[in-house]
């Protein structure tokens, strides 16, 4: 039998609700400290929010596409409800949801970053170099993701595809350094979008995010790991 259908012969609607309670306990420490380090200094607003508020928005964006994608994880791992619904089309759907929420959150650090007048240090030029190294890494293994992890993997295929689970993992580049590449360097990035801009209140947001993929890693990912590759994997 597929590892996959006997994942869903064998568990139970309880299963899907494993880590759960603590990543949502987490999550809402994680939020409370965050927002209270915001700086409700004043500047320019963009669309109708200051820098805060877009800070605001960004912890908020976070909090939905980590929720999301755990539901979409267990669901899909332990009942295969996308697939039900969708059929072959289940991980493009699974894309649409996932891809924007992914991108909001350079896209939300960068828009704090910019609009934002509290300082960090005011060291720029130390700022700057840091900041702009940390994007290097950051490109470096965005780009590794996609020509060796691959997109399929990196948005949970081995949730969806027997044969995307029984891939070998990827020991190269970036992964060769840090195994877990993706959450280790590449959300360094957000720490430098925020050095290079001298922002403290995208770097509260950069801080938060760096910190709550590893909530989602310990309390979402790591049991569905245990699940589907129980007998190892090359």
């Amino acid at each position: 039998m597929p590892r996959l259908a006997e994942i869903r012969a064998q568990s139970r609607w309880s299963d899907i609700l494993e880590g759960q309670p603590q990543h949502l306990g987490i999550a809402l420490l994680m939020t409370l400290g965050a927002v209270s380090l915001l700086s409700p200094e004043g500047g320019p607003e963009f669309l109708g929010l200051s820098a805060r508020g877009w800070a605001v928005l960004s912890i908020a964006l976070a909090l939905v596409h980590q929720i999301v994608v755990a539901l979409g994880f267990r669901l899909q791992l332990h009942r295969a409800v996308l697939s039900r619904l969708f059929g072959a089309r289940d991980m493009s759907v699974w894309a649409a949801l996932f891809l924007p929420l992914l991108i909001a959150r350079p896209v939300t650090v960068l828009i704090v970053a910019w609009f934002d007048l509290v300082p960090i240090t005011g060291m720029r030029g130390l700022e700057i170099a840091a900041g702009l190294g940390l994007i290097g890494v950051a490109v470096w293994v965005i780009r590794s993701v996609l020509v060796d992890f691959t997109l399929s993997r990196a948005l949970g295929g081995d949730h969806f595809r027997d044969e995307i689970a029984a891939m070998p993992l990827v020991r190269s580049g970036p992964f060769a350094l840090v195994p877990n590449a993706m959450y280790g360097l590449a959300f360094l990035g957000l720490w430098g979008i925020a050095l290079a801009f001298g922002s403290w209140n995208a770097l509260v947001v950069a801080a938060f995010q760096h910190g709550y993929i590893w909530v989602h890693m310990y309390c979402t990912e790591a049991p569905d790991m245990r699940w589907i590759y129980a007998n190892g994997r090359d």
